[in-house]
């Protein structure tokens, strides 16, 4: 290995970085267009500029630090993540695919290592979609797959619009939300989830993302005392959502061997100890790397909520909000990604991601991958969340020696 990060450096513009939106268990909480991610925009700007990147701003507040290359006409090679969090969310996710991008321009600048192509790092907005719905919602932009007003008309529970929010913190840009011809698109993340440690390796090489369905469900009955209701003559709206819980567990037993499936969300209404549920909204996750199975779930969901309903006497309602495909990754990026684990003496193995990333969108406009590196007991999305930095440092190098690879120069 030629060149290397500086492991150090690193560390420490983490750990600042990291105090914005610090909690009190060791986690961070700076969802999207929040304070704390204001002031998070801001040192990023900082950072990118006291590196010589050229900041731009675009109309989604998604954030650009260009580097020039030897042939400012030749397609750029693009790399980064977000740095929002979900509420009360941990340190790595997102932050080391940015920072460490940052890492190897400083990196390539004190080698004196000048690239054919122009490198970008970028920092994308509302990644996490705690806060403003859908997730992916500046690389979402980006890349045509949403329109920019349906972007500003999302609200949050206040009901408070992304457009607003957006300029409140000053990060509305100038620039059009509109992409341009790319190289090639790498994100390194944490994996969030446990398989890089179950096999000893500290470099994941994504060969691709899992498809997934997330529907809104409500059933309608009737509230009524729970005393004196008998049984025979309620119409319970939580009795109708327990079943489709239990029938997604179900389902994902006998779907197939990589599908998974979530209730994560349960509104019941009018939610007290002595009135039977009038209202259940909830919200049905389903998961896989073959889009056929989750079709096959999603239609099996289906029948099992109109039963539910039929059998609680209920009126039903049923929304898919959003559907992404599985898509494969890029052939000649994942192989300049194993590459760069070899050079970088990296034991890594060929996976793919449950959970959805920027790369999703990313990889319908240009040749796009994704390095992992392994979570602690699998966990992410809280305050838990940990990466050990050597296996940080090991990721960053390999994102070097990819972006390398991809940009071409002296750096070969």
């Amino acid at each position: 290995m030629t060149v290397a990060i500086d492991a150090d450096r690193f560390r420490r513009r983490f750990d600042e970085f990291n105090q914005i939106g610090a909690t009190e268990r060791g986690g961070v909480n700076r969802p999207a267009l929040s304070d704390a991610n204001e002031r998070a925009r801001d040192q990023l700007v900082e950072w990118f500029e006291e590196a010589g990147l050229t900041v731009r701003i675009d109309e989604m507040g998604n954030l650009f630090g260009r580097r020039d290359g030897a042939d400012p006409d030749a397609d750029p090679v693009l790399f980064g993540s977000h740095v929002d969090s979900q509420y009360n969310g941990g340190q790595y996710d997102g932050v080391i695919g940015v920072l460490g991008a940052l890492e190897v321009i400083e990196t390539l600048e004190d080698a004196d290592i000048r690239t054919d192509r122009p490198l970008e790092v970028v920092s994308w907005s509302n990644e996490e979609g705690v806060r403003f719905q859908p997730d992916m919602l500046g690389s979402g932009v980006y890349t045509d797959v949403f329109d920019l007003e349906y972007a500003y008309e999302r609200t949050d529970d206040d009901d408070l619009s992304f457009r607003e929010e957006l300029e409140r913190i000053g990060y509305r840009g100038e620039t059009p939300c509109e992409h341009d011809d790319l190289h090639s698109y790498y994100e390194m993340h944490v994996e969030q989830g446990p398989y890089l440690l179950e096999n000893d390796c500290s470099v994941g090489v994504v060969e691709g993302v899992y498809g997934f369905s997330w529907m809104n469900v409500a059933f309608d009955g009737k509230a009524d005392h729970a005393g004196p209701t008998p049984m025979h003559l309620r119409n319970d709206a939580l009795v109708a959502t327990s079943d489709v819980i239990q029938a997604v567990r179900r389902l994902t037993a006998v779907g197939g061997p990589d599908l998974v499936g979530t209730v994560g969300s349960v509104e019941v209404s009018p939610n007290s100890i002595n009135v039977i549920p009038e209202r259940v909204e909830c919200t049905v996750d389903f998961r896989s790397y073959d889009n056929a199975v989750v079709d096959e779930a999603v239609a099996q969901i289906e029948r099992e909520i109109a039963a539910a309903a039929e059998r609680e006497g209920l009126e039903y309602e049923l929304e898919e909000i959003m559907r992404v495909d599985a898509d494969p990754f890029d052939d000649d990026c994942l192989e300049r990604i194993e590459d760069a684990a070899q050079t970088v003496g990296a034991e890594y193995m060929r996976m793919t991601s449950g959970a959805g990333h920027d790369a999703n969108y990313l990889n319908t406009i240009c040749p796009t991958a994704m390095i992992f590196v392994p979570s602690e007991d699998g966990i992410s999305h809280t305050e838990d969340e940990f990466t050990e930095w050597d296996d940080v440092v090991t990721g960053t190098n390999v994102l070097l020696h990819t972006v390398l690879a991809s940009a071409g120069g002296d750096g070969r």
